[in-house]
């Protein structure tokens, strides 16, 4: 069993316990918001992230300082919810419990989530007709764009939509190019 496999097996019950808790009380979208605000967090902070992950951190000083950095702006649940991550010592998990969190409750309303992937940032034109181009491809009326910067692309995009991959990058068509040359 690969490793993301195990780690999804561990997050999918503590997202969904996540969701059936926000839908009981019908807050979906600020679980989502504050979740997405602490997942910013730690794909910033690659401290956070190597204290969180660190076996010889006491746990103590780990809900310390996810008291200190998150008390103020996330609801209580979401703030005992991390609590009970360290204890359990999941805490490791956190990223991918708020991916798989994300994940669920975008299909639950029914939103297609896209990974875009780019050697620069793209404006806010670029996204607006690029989103608009995927919800003519994909029939969908809403679209969650998910950028993300890979400098080796020197050029150009790749879209993912599921299983689906759009390569439009200079690098992409650089290998193309190589491997017709090749053959030949």
């Amino acid at each position: 069993m690969s490793n993301q496999n195990f780690e999804e097996k561990v997050a999918t019950p503590y997202a969904e316990a996540l969701i059936a808790h926000a839908q009981s009380l019908n807050i979906l979208d600020q679980y989502e918001s504050e979740l997405s605000s602490i997942l910013l967090a730690l794909s910033e902070s690659k401290d956070l992230q190597a204290f969180l992950l660190n076996p010889l951190a006491v746990n103590l000083s780990k809900k310390g300082v996810l008291k200190k950095l998150f008390e103020h702006q996330v609801d209580n649940f979401i703030m005992s919810f991390l609590l009970v991550l360290v204890d359990r010592r999941r805490i490791s998990f956190l990223k991918t419990i708020i991916e798989k969190y994300l994940k669920i409750t975008y299909l639950l309303e029914s939103i297609t989530i896209v990974e875009l992937y780019s050697a620069f940032d793209l404006n806010k034109v670029q996204q607006t007709n690029l989103t608009d181009k995927i919800k003519l491809m994909t029939s969908s009326s809403q679209i969650k764009l998910v950028s993300k910067r890979d400098s080796s692309l020197i050029g150009g995009f790749i879209i993912k939509i599921g299983s689906k991959i759009i390569d439009a990058s200079l690098i992409g068509k650089l290998n193309k190019i190589s491997l017709y040359l090749n053959a030949n």
